[in-house]
């Protein structure tokens, strides 16, 4: 207490003006004043430093020299403090941001200098979205160590770095190529599927399922996904084990709960407003932008990626992943919405705006008396909503080009996600657009009988939604399973019918300007043997007119079925790139035995050279069930009968090819041999009927590459 009394003695904490020194009265009648608090901030004899402090100082005649001179001093110094830590705090800031900048950047390179060191060294097939790949083994082509564990095991890490690298890319694509090799090694695992191509291409239908639904939270969007767009054949039974699949799929997700929601979706929104009759048409509009952006994207994209296979710029994937990098973190930095993740931007793009919401997006003047309890009416756009607006326009002009660079590099890279994220910018734009209108005109004839002042009119999000699925549906053709899958994931169960319409009026508008989706068109550029299951082929050629051999062409490579030597398959072997061969009882008649695929004949003979005891090249190799009893002092004989194939497909060379085509689509198959009344007349091969289906489309046969 004595030093608070010692410190009291001094006038100076006395409240009022400078001129208090010469008031009369004292500390006792200041400390008498009951029920106050002493206040020592002196906050009325010192003014805020921001005003004008010369003045204050020469204002007050009555001061002592001396004091005057030693308080304008102490001023002076504490403006320059002032000044000084504002210049420090300036210079702290900029320098702040150039440090996260440049190890924003840093980081961006790393994981993306990872991710495709990883995929260029240890699996050069985990690159790419996989989804083109998984259509066409499903269609019966066979891409060896494509779903192998290697692929799987760098596929799994190279994704989280690609993402984490902030690229304009997705992880669902990738994931359904991920599960697809958790069920081929599966396969493996049981003789039933591992020996039979037909089984295990059902249980890579169900993985595809399952991939979608643990890649969006969405199971019957999974099953419809693998009927509409990967799978080529899907019976009954395929469609309630992929139903399974997905089930398991989506419990596991669930119980694991990545986004701590205790959702299956990151996108999760709830729309309090049902959608009016009228905003049809600015839905049908985003159904018209999803399709023009896709039809942009496909031809830009597959002529960025023919570029990239015709040139040596496909010499060195690693400095193309490098420079998009670099150019993607340079310009995204700086936007908000380009800085944070594609997810999180789809995310708040979707949200509905409350009133505690704190985002730019949801910064509008409240000025409102609303009448009905928790709702929230449209309102007048403040200066956020305005910023936002130009760094969304930004943000889309930024997707849609790196985009195109971006997809088909030498990563991990799907394209679900940054194709949603350029329609939920152009919908959200759109929405706001909307509602602002229907906020200052709402006594216009479109919106005066449904749209009243003071109400809710306009949900942005739901424009963002729509216009989401509508880009998606443009890119990739898909309708029935993108509105489910649009709907599981976010839960915007009212909003089937805009939906449909912008992913139907997507479609229309992208078959006008190609046929083509995306994974279509890069089966195409890659040149796999892939027949579409969706087109219909309306000639009226037969069998006979698409075989091989010609009248020209060299004879039918052929084997019998007891009179060749381990040498004389050997030399067919050599001189010829064939996957397998008839075996025939003998050349002069032709008759059809069996067929024997070209890696079994090769291991076959190798095992037996090791393995059996005398078998040299002058063996004879019997594809029949039980060999003739030979002469004394000759080799031993080798039987390849558990090798052959006793019922290999075959037709008559007068079937029609609509039928050979339909055959070919709906059974996967490899090749097809063409018989008259028993006797081998030919082969017929998928890439055989796809020649033929050029030829007949009056293009160049030849210019169907097979890579």
């Amino acid at each position: 207490m004595a030093m608070w009394q010692g410190a009291m003695d001094n006038r100076g904490f006395q409240q009022g003006s400078f001129n208090s020194f010469q008031s009369s009265s004292s500390d006792e009648d200041l400390m008498d004043i009951p029920e106050t608090a002493m206040d020592f901030s002196m906050r009325d004899d010192v003014p805020p430093l921001d005003g004008d402090i010369e003045g204050i100082i020469t204002s007050d005649d009555n001061l002592p020299p001396l004091l005057k001179t030693h308080y304008s001093e102490a001023l002076t110094g504490a403006v320059w403090a002032k000044t000084s830590f504002s210049l420090f705090s300036l210079l702290q800031g900029a320098f702040a941001y150039i440090v996260n900048y440049f190890m924003y950047v840093l980081w961006a390179l790393l994981f993306a200098f990872l991710a495709v060191s990883l995929v260029k060294v240890f699996a050069p097939y985990a690159c790419g979205s996989g989804i083109p790949e998984i259509k066409t083994i499903l269609s019966g082509f066979i891409i060896r160590g494509y779903l192998g564990k290697w692929t799987l095991m760098i596929k799994t890490i190279t994704l989280v770095l690609a993402v984490s690298s902030g690229l304009s890319l997705g992880k669902e694509g990738p994931l359904v190529h991920v599960a697809c090799c958790c069920g081929n090694i599966l396969c493996h695992c049981f003789n039933k599927y591992r020996k039979n191509e037909a089984k295990r291409r059902e249980v890579l239908s169900a993985a595809a399922a399952a991939g979608v639904s643990v890649a969006f939270g969405a199971p019957i969007g999974g099953v419809l996904f693998s009927l509409e767009e990967v799978s080529y054949y899907f019976p009954l039974k395929t469609l309630w084990r992929s139903f399974f699949a997905a089930l398991v799929a989506a419990f596991t997700l669930r119980s694991i709960n990545p986004f701590g929601n205790s959702r299956l979706v990151l996108f999760y929104v709830e729309f309090h407003t049902p959608w009016h009759l009228f905003e049809l048409v600015p839905f049908i509009l985003l159904g018209i932008f999803g399709g023009l952006w896709g039809a942009l994207f496909i031809r830009t994209n597959i002529a960025w990626c023919r570029k990239r296979k015709t040139t040596q710029l496909g010499k060195y994937p690693v400095v193309e992943v490098l420079v998009v990098t670099a150019i993607t973190a340079v310009l995204a930095f700086p936007n908000e919405y380009t800085r944070m993740s594609t997810s999180e931007l789809i995310s708040e793009l979707f949200n509905d705006c409350g009133l505690l919401d704190s985002s730019k997006l949801c910064d509008y003047e409240n000025r409102f008396n609303t009448s009905k309890a928790g709702e929230l009416p449209d309102r007048p756009a403040g200066v956020g909503v305005y910023n936002a607006m130009w760094q969304l326009a930004l943000t889309l002009i930024l997707k849609i080009v790196i985009t195109i660079f971006t997809f088909g590099m030498k990563i991990p890279s799907g394209l679900f996600i940054p194709s949603m994220a350029v329609g939920a910018i152009t919908g959200r734009l759109l929405g706001v657009g909307m509602e602002q209108l229907a906020y200052y005109h709402h006594d216009w004839a479109i919106f005066n009988s449904w749209c009243s002042q003071g109400a809710d009119c306009i949900t942005p999000g739901l424009y963002a939604m729509v216009g989401a699925a509508a880009c998606l549906g443009g890119v990739t053709r898909m309708t029935v399973s993108l509105v489910v899958i649009m709907f599981e994931l976010t839960g915007g169960l009212e909003y089937i019918v805009p939906l449909m319409a912008a992913a139907m009026t997507s479609k229309w508008v992208a078959d006008a300007l190609g046929r083509e989706g995306i994974y279509d068109a890069h089966i195409r550029l890659n040149g796999y043997p892939f027949l579409e299951a969706k087109e219909e082929f309306a000639h009226k050629t037969l069998a006979m007119d698409v075989m091989k051999p010609r009248r020209n062409d060299p004879l039918l490579a052929v084997l019998t079925q007891d009179s060749m030597t381990v040498e004389d398959v050997e030399t067919i072997i050599s001189e010829t790139t064939y996957s397998g061969f008839p075996v025939v009882v003998s050349r002069e008649s032709q008759r059809l035995v069996g067929f024997v695929l070209r890696r079994d004949l090769i291991i076959s003979i190798e095992n037996a050279r090791k393995k059996q005891d005398g078998v040299v090249s002058t063996s004879i190799i019997y594809f029949t069930e039980h060999s003739p009893p030979m002469p004394p002092y000759t080799p031993p004989t080798l039987k390849l009968r558990n090798i052959l194939d006793l019922s290999p497909f075959t037709v008559t060379d007068l079937t029609p090819m609509e039928i050979v085509v339909d055959i070919f689509r709906k059974l996967g198959l490899r090749q097809c041999l063409v018989t008259h009344n028993g006797r081998l007349l030919g082969i017929i091969t998928k890439k055989d009927v796809l020649k033929h289906i050029a030829q007949m489309a009056n293009q160049d046969p030849d210019s169907i590459l097979f890579n």
